[in-house]
């Protein structure tokens, strides 16, 4: 899979060896509260099921999902990724360790995976979702150029509630 070099980070695939900085960076309530499918507290036996099944989706020829680790001196501090990738489109997410935040990283990151999204696979529309109390997502899709498209009401369920979300696009 391809490396994605920035002066701050770069964006690789998740490999054995990255359990514990993978562990330090997403353990934190914030990270799980904001996504869909992150649990906290996040054990050693969730970051080998995630490393094996990026390893499995890393050998298939047709992508139907991408996960880049973000990667600061040797570290896992975050991921961002394309999934549900079906013909044209894909939904891009991501999340950042608390240490990395409020450095222009998410925002970059996710910039330099939809541009690979376009370029390399071909996708016409990259589009991503927010809960809408997360003020930071927010501003990560506006930063990297997603325009708003809308509200959806009680779009997916976590912790048995259903949460409303604001869906964001980027198209080419």
């Amino acid at each position: 899979m391809t490396v994605i070099r920035s002066k701050k980070f770069i964006l690789r695939p998740i490999r054995k060896g990255d359990e514990d900085s993978l562990i330090e960076n997403i353990n934190d309530p914030t990270v799980a509260r904001n996504t869909l499918r992150i649990p906290y507290p996040y054990k050693m036996k969730d970051a080998r099921q995630w490393i094996n099944r990026n390893e499995k989706l890393n050998e298939k020829k047709k992508k139907t999902e991408v996960n880049f680790s973000i990667v600061v001196e040797g570290k896992v501090v975050g991921s961002v990724g394309l999934d549900n990738i079906e013909g044209h489109k894909a939904e891009i997410g991501f999340w950042l360790g608390k240490n990395y935040r409020r450095q222009g990283i998410t925002t970059a990151a996710v910039k330099m995976v939809a541009r690979y999204g376009f370029e390399k696979l071909g996708l016409k529309r990259i589009y991503g979702y927010s809960f809408t109390f997360n003020k930071a997502s927010v501003a990560v899709f506006k930063k990297a150029g997603f325009k708003y498209e809308g509200k959806l009401r009680k779009q997916f369920e976590k912790d048995d509630k259903l949460i409303d979300v604001f869906l964001f696009a980027k198209v080419e």
